[in-house]
């Protein structure tokens, strides 16, 4: 800040008048708060850079984006979005100041359970979205009158699973501003609690930073979810959509547990483990419970493996998806 007052004088001294009462009003807010410049701007550069993709999407796929645009503005205008919304935000306020009883440790549980119910929350959102919007369409003969137009069976399904996609992003956006700002805030919580010394800024900046890539992997577990429950949503209507992807959900997460404690009994099984865990997303891989536990960021490395491995999945559940469809009788 005193580099910016300093070059600021040099080039008006309006600005540094300015900047002087910025840097007093930021010195007077509580120590939690000071790190939340990262939410009050990554969170417009995000909505910002999202509506510079769809303006591109829109000049190279001008049906898909508009099936897309379609699709999100029917899930958005309805009850169970602002729910699911209303439900997270009131939760993840009120995980700072329930007692975990994990004497000192209240910061790590916090961050876990507050993924997992973003996450939870985005998969229901987006399996409702996917049986809503293409299950429900295809019933009700509203999916043959749109192919009567111009438009191709593959790009329904590509501009509905980005129609999916787009509510989840917003939700996860708005859950994970405030999740962080709650991150921070239990951190000075905990030191008044346990009476130890007051956090610094670093610390508080620190335990958002270290929570930011979980909130990456969970996103790219959703993606995955979501191409699946587009997938189901050629065939089978809510309900067996919920159900299903709620099963891979919990297989997915299983899965490598069972590998390992079947590798050495019968044959039989543990083929089986391997080849569900061939077929079916390895959703473990996207937790992040480890590195929170044991205080150490995610590796680039890590989340660049990860996105690879997502963006396959994705690929190949889209394209069951299109395969679906293509054999589906509309009329």
């Amino acid at each position: 800040m005193d580099t910016l007052q300093t070059a600021a004088e040099l080039f008006h001294p309006v600005f540094a008048s300015w900047l002087g009462r910025l840097d007093t009003l930021i010195a007077m807010l509580p120590v939690w708060m000071k790190p939340l410049w990262i939410v009050a701007l990554g969170l417009p550069a995000a909505l910002a850079l999202i509506s510079l993709g769809l303006q591109g999407l829109s000049l190279a796929a001008p049906r898909i984006t508009a099936i897309a645009r379609t699709t999100s503005k029917e899930s958005t205008s309805q009850p169970l979005f602002y729910v699911l919304l209303a439900f997270g935000v009131v939760a993840l306020l009120l995980f700072p100041v329930l007692p975990f009883n994990t004497f000192g440790e209240d910061i790590k549980l916090v961050k876990a359970d507050g993924l997992t119910l973003i996450k939870v929350l985005a998969v229901v959102l987006a399996v409702w979205t996917a049986s809503v919007s293409i299950a429900e369409e295809i019933e009700g003969r509203t999916a043959l009158t749109l192919l009567s137009k111009p438009i191709a069976r593959w790009q329904m399904v590509v501009g509905k699973f980005l129609g999916v996609m787009l509510p989840v992003i917003l939700l996860f956006l708005l859950l994970g501003s405030v999740f962080l700002c709650s991150v921070s805030f239990k951190v000075k919580y905990d030191s008044r609690e346990t009476a130890r010394p007051d956090p610094t800024v670093q610390e508080c900046q620190n335990e958002m930073l270290q929570t930011t890539p979980g909130l990456v992997l969970a996103f790219l577990e959703t993606m995955i979810l979501a191409s699946v429950a587009t997938a189901i949503s050629t065939r089978l209507p809510l309900l067996p959509n919920l159900v299903i992807c709620a099963t891979i959900y919990a297989l997915g997460h299983l899965l490598p547990t069972v590998v390992q404690q079947t590798a050495d009994r019968l044959e039989f099984v543990a083929f089986a483990a391997k080849l569900l865990a061939v077929v079916l997303p390895g959703l473990d891989y996207f937790s992040i419970e480890t590195p929170i536990a044991t205080g150490q960021p995610a590796p680039p490395e890590y989340l660049g493996l990860s996105l690879l491995y997502s963006g396959i999945y994705i690929g190949m559940a889209l394209l069951v998806a299109l395969l679906l469809f293509e054999e589906r009788d509309l009329a």
